[in-house]
């Protein structure tokens, strides 16, 4: 390793796979020897996310810090702006590296209003993700977070897409920015391609794992349960602002003695209630359950949204149109129909993905971009280089989760 980086990581939501894809690259960059920090918003309290913090803490050299951060924008955005450019100040940070909307807009700002005569400039790093780009689509706050985006093609060193889509759908979007840019997937651990064990009696025939909301098509799946034999079973795994919306369809259309409702829980430990995973989403960006259920040899049926179609291509997988109630419900009775069918594709899937998606080679990816962003932002007249200096150590922070 040719320096050690010290990289912040800025997120709001510690949730999904957002969150999943930002605690991974975080734990592997620690293992490299590289000094990491996170910093994300102190509002989520649910159990299963003070969990999944506690559980990243011990391996951030540089700490994790929690402060208030609204979801929706506005001037209390200053506040996350301003304690993240006092924290990258503390930290003397090389890399600041923002994640979905709201982390990128904090990142990146921090990262130029950190900037003072003979200060080491950081990379100001930036990974849209979905959110990002689902916002630009919206009909009413999409022109407002355009043109958020474009104002901050200034302060922007890297952008890192993990799908082609999302680089496709930025460049159709904010043209003509000027950032380095890089598509570098998601990856999978060693872990994640254990194969899952064959379901008990118990399990449930469909699975559904992921945020409950409109976005996510889980009203979708429900009307295409409700054209499937009255013994078609459903489990749903989750949590979201939709969540008594789709409650309230299941039994208004009779369906309550057939789909269960859990809340949220790790994929994992959540594989084993249902047969075969349905990802019927409306808009995706690269979906870490849809990689995961590949990786385990999940049976699924998803839409060919977003980079969906990257994740299976090569394989026998067939994707329905999202939205389709007719074609998801065709798509769920041809596998539980031919079980033996749908298992060996998804062998076959697993195979494919295995070749594809490797967490080693996206953090190395992401730490090559690092060295190439940082090295065009210090050879800019006005800042001082920092090159190959000794790093110094940091103390580490405590966690201000309370």
């Amino acid at each position: 390793m040719s320096r050690v980086f010290r990289i912040l990581h800025v997120l709001r939501a510690p949730v999904g796979g957002l969150f999943r894809h930002v605690r991974d690259l975080a734990v592997a960059q620690a293992a490299r020897g590289h000094l990491v920090g996170v910093m994300v918003d102190s509002s989520s309290r649910d159990t299963l996310t003070r969990e999944r913090l506690a559980a990243l803490a011990p391996h951030l050299p540089l700490g994790l810090s929690a402060i208030p951060m609204s979801r929706t924008p506005g001037l209390s955005d200053t506040g996350p702006i301003l304690a993240a450019r006092r924290l990258a100040r503390l930290l003397a940070v090389d890399v600041l590296h923002g994640h979905g909307a709201k982390g990128g807009l904090y990142a990146r700002l921090a990262g130029t209003w950190l900037a003072r005569p003979g200060d080491a400039a950081p990379a100001r790093l930036y990974t849209p993700h979905g959110g990002s780009l689902h916002q630009f689509a919206a009909r009413l706050s999409g022109p407002v977070y355009l043109a958020a985006e474009r104002a901050l093609a200034a302060a922007t060193d890297g952008i890192i897409f993990e799908s082609r889509f999302a680089s496709e759908a930025y460049e159709r979007a904010v043209s003509g920015h000027g950032a380095k840019t890089r598509i570098i997937h998601n990856g999978l651990s060693d872990e994640d391609f254990a194969v899952r064990p064959a379901p008990g009696e118990a399990a449930a025939d469909v699975l559904f794992i992921g945020e409950l909301r409109h976005l996510k098509g889980v009203d979708v799946l429900i009307d295409a349960l409700a054209r499937l034999p009255e013994t078609t079973t459903a489990v749903i795994v989750g949590d979201g602002p939709d969540a008594a919306q789709f409650k309230e369809q299941t039994h208004r259309l009779g369906l309550g003695a057939r789909i269960r409702f859990t809340g949220a829980m790790p994929a994992r430990q959540a594989f084993g209630l249902g047969r075969i995973l349905v990802m019927p989403s409306r808009a995706e960006s690269l979906p870490y359950i849809a990689l995961e259920a590949a990786a385990a040899a999940i049976p699924m049926i998803a839409t060919s949204v977003g980079g969906v179609p990257e994740i299976v291509a090569g394989s026998r997988t067939r994707l329905v149109p999202p939205g389709d109630v007719e074609a998801l419900a065709c798509a769920l009775a041809a596998s539980l129909d031919q079980p033996a069918i749908a298992e060996a594709d998804a062998a076959d899937l697993r195979e494919v993905v295995a070749g594809r998606f490797s967490l080693a080679s996206m953090a190395d990816e992401v730490l090559d971009f690092y060295a190439e962003a940082l090295a065009a932002r210090r050879s800019r007249p006005g800042h001082s280089v920092v090159g190959n200096e000794p790093v110094r150590t940091a103390a580490k922070r405590s966690s201000t989760l309370g």
